[in-house]
């Protein structure tokens, strides 16, 4: 199972959370999120896979900023369209596409995406992309027929471990951890992750 750990920006805790063996650290370059990367850390992840996050940016900013942090991964948060992943696509970088769930009807906007990302990202539906702090029903998952791998987020919590480990589905790749592992916006508490960690990988 994946680990991805989003909206990270201070160095020494990129470099704490990446020594817990995660897969991916997720770095927003969205500049309405309370965990928005400004400047580079002194510090990137060089173990861990990064994942650069972006709402409904232009093609200029998102290459220019997945050039300039190596990003392994770019993660539309928006409203992009299929066309727009396509010309990324096209210029070599790796798309997570995340769609907001509340209902099986929500699962339609991802056929328009096959075959056109690495994997989609399935969030709760709130007023604000994501960053919600609560968890969707997982169930309304068994409608999702699609080929693509997912990941899960919204609200996984360190009283999540039994949940992420009993849910099913032949395309669930992993998980992503952000906003109820945090002391604050963008800084996690590396101990709540790492008994997090240890107890789901048991």
């Amino acid at each position: 199972m994946l680990i991805k750990v989003c909206g990270m920006r201070d160095a020494g805790n990129i470099t704490k959370v990446e020594s817990l063996g995660v897969d991916m650290i997720g770095l927003i370059f969205y500049p309405g999120s309370s965990r928005y990367v400004a400047c580079p850390p002194s510090y990137l992840p060089e173990k861990a896979k990064r994942v650069g996050v972006f709402v409904n940016e232009t093609e200029e900013v998102v290459l220019a900023l997945a050039d300039k942090f190596s990003l392994n991964f770019i993660q539309l948060h928006g409203t992009e369209s299929p066309d727009y992943c396509i010309s990324l696509r096209n210029k070599g970088l790796n798309l997570i596409k995340v769609f907001s769930v509340a209902t099986p009807d929500d699962l339609k906007a991802t056929e328009k995406y096959e075959g056109l990302c690495s994997y989609f990202l399935f969030d709760t539906k709130c007023e604000g992309h994501g960053g919600s702090g609560k968890q969707f029903d997982w169930s309304v998952l068994s409608h999702y027929h699609g080929q693509t791998p997912f990941l899960l987020s919204g609200g996984i919590s360190a009283q999540s471990v039994e949940d992420v480990k009993t849910f099913k589905h032949e395309r669930f790749a992993g998980i992503d951890l952000n906003s109820r592992f945090e002391i604050s916006p963008a800084l996690k508490d590396v101990e709540m992750l790492s008994r997090f960690i240890k107890e789901l990988r048991k």
